[in-house]
């Protein structure tokens, strides 16, 4: 069943999913020792009831579980809350599996084993951009699109587009220098870790995403829409063409 989870005391909620007791408890303890609000299922069904009963701010998701595919509680918790943070933890290391979890809609990925000091680093950096507010900022006009900085939000003409937390930061820095060559480090650096040390293919997998969303919004609005477009410099980076 997993333990209940804490109150959270103004405190970033996490959900651990793990079903090994040894691996569980030492993260359940690790990150509540931390000042995390923690609770632990280990199963995928009670995780789903969990994320349902209380909010939380980011799910820690181990992909063997006993009961169902951990993908599938990506794809399912992704859908009800487009603002979770999830983050996998697999000790599947083919690009595909890893590629396969950002695509059900995780943020990021630690390959098992990891140390507690590297996740709770992957944390702070996440739920640290999750908190900055920008109210200062200006929505930015790109022919149809409107993004929204202060709102977070984006719409194409008049429709709102369902972008995920990291999809919409990556289209908001690209914005930002639109016309501009953005490198893969700056990339990585201000949308996920300025510390980061594993594979890019994190933001290969969100920058897909991010042009289909855009390609399907475009091609499915009864208006004729013009929006900028994603171009992939080769060996560089991307940069936003208007």
């Amino acid at each position: 069943m997993g333990t209940p989870a804490a109150p959270d005391n103004g405190r970033f909620r996490v959900l651990v999913v793990e079903d090994d007791d040894v691996i569980g408890h030492h993260l359940q303890t690790g990150l509540q020792s931390n000042g995390y609000a923690t609770s632990w299922s280990r199963t995928g069904t009670a995780a789903l009831a969990e994320a349902g009963r209380a909010p939380y701010d980011a799910l820690l998701l181990d992909l063997g579980l006993p009961d169902m595919d951990g993908l599938d509680v990506a794809r399912t918790l992704r859908g009800r809350f487009q603002d979770l943070l999830i983050v996998i933890l697999t000790a599947r290391t083919d690009d595909i599996d890893v590629i396969a979890g950002l695509d059900a809609g995780a943020d990021d990925y630690l390959v098992k084993p990891f140390s507690l000091t590297v996740l709770l680093a992957r944390l702070r950096a996440h739920l640290r951009r999750q908190a900055v507010t920008t109210v200062v900022d200006q929505p930015i006009h790109l022919g149809d699109l409107v993004i929204d900085p202060a709102a977070r939000r984006c719409h194409l003409h008049d429709t709102e587009l369902p972008l995920r937390l990291k999809e919409f930061e990556l289209l908001t820095l690209l914005a930002r220098h639109v016309g501009e060559a953005v490198s893969r480090e700056t990339l990585m650096a201000e949308i996920w870790d300025e510390n980061w040390f594993g594979s890019t293919k994190t933001l290969d997998v969100t920058m897909a995403a991010l042009r289909r969303r855009l390609t399907d919004a475009a091609e499915t609005h009864p208006a004729p829409s013009h929006l900028p477009r994603i171009t992939t410099l080769r060996g560089h980076g991307y940069r936003l063409d208007p």
